[in-house]
């Protein structure tokens, strides 16, 4: 079955570009010409990826990623003029978890995308069953352990499962992989991006921050995953 990406664009010519050569991929494709529009169609089209621009008139890309973000976490990917070092933070930090700037080469879309499908595919879907009691405790508390279960997919503050997104979970295993171990930022794009990213490193900073106002017990301290000035970052259990 193919995977449904919804493009959300008002440039029609570079929207319309785009469905020919994901469909020439073998994608489904649905189309969205605003943000108002994209977010209505999330629900009802129920793609697997998303390409959004940021610049969309009224309801921008950032207020797009933000409102689907709130009860999905499918992959998106920005495709923006907006080269600046802040847009790209910006639109990492409110849940894309990849940037490609305009100019693009179609085939860096279809190779950001490929990478994506392959970590989904590598990312267990979440369940309730018995499988998904066993995992790694990273952090014992003994109020609320964090508990990581690769079998479901999934990880858990005590009862409550943690929300990460594709790229926040696949950061976190990479580091549980691997504890004490420290991974530079070139690693962790390598391991996680798989394809590398095209621009500032900062892009592993910025899954980090968010990664651990998730998992730490208080993220302003962070003491599970830790910077080691310098060289990159590691895991602590705790």
């Amino acid at each position: 079955m193919s995977l449904r990406i919804l493009i959300v664009e008002d440039d029609d010519s570079i929207r319309t570009a785009l469905r020919w050569a994901l469909e020439d991929e073998g994608y489904d494709v649905a189309e969205a010409a605003s943000g108002e529009e994209a977010v209505r169609m999330v629900g009802i089209a129920a793609p697997d990826m998303m390409i959004v621009d940021l610049m969309l008139g009224s309801m921008d890309g950032f207020t797009v990623i933000r409102e689907v973000r709130r009860a999905h976490d499918l992959p998106v990917v920005v495709v923006s003029a907006r080269a600046d070092t802040q847009d790209i933070v910006a639109a990492l930090e409110v849940g894309a978890d990849d940037y490609v700037t305009k100019p693009f080469q179609i085939k860096e879309i279809t190779a950001r995308l490929r990478a994506l499908r392959r970590r989904t595919a590598t990312a267990p879907a979440g369940h309730q069953g018995d499988g998904a009691q066993a995992g790694v405790v990273l952090d014992h508390d003994p109020e609320a352990p964090l508990v990581l279960r690769e079998a479901s997919g999934t990880v858990h503050r005590g009862s409550r499962q943690v929300p990460l997104t594709l790229t926040e979970y696949r950061v976190l295993c990479e580091l549980a992989g691997a504890p004490g171990r420290v991974f530079s930022r070139q690693a962790l794009l390598e391991r996680v991006w798989e394809h590398g990213f095209f621009g500032d490193e900062r892009i592993v900073d910025v899954h980090v921050r968010r990664l651990r106002t998730k998992v730490e017990r208080d993220p302003s301290a962070p003491r599970l995953v830790v910077t080691v000035r310098g060289l990159g970052y590691r895991l602590d259990p705790q």
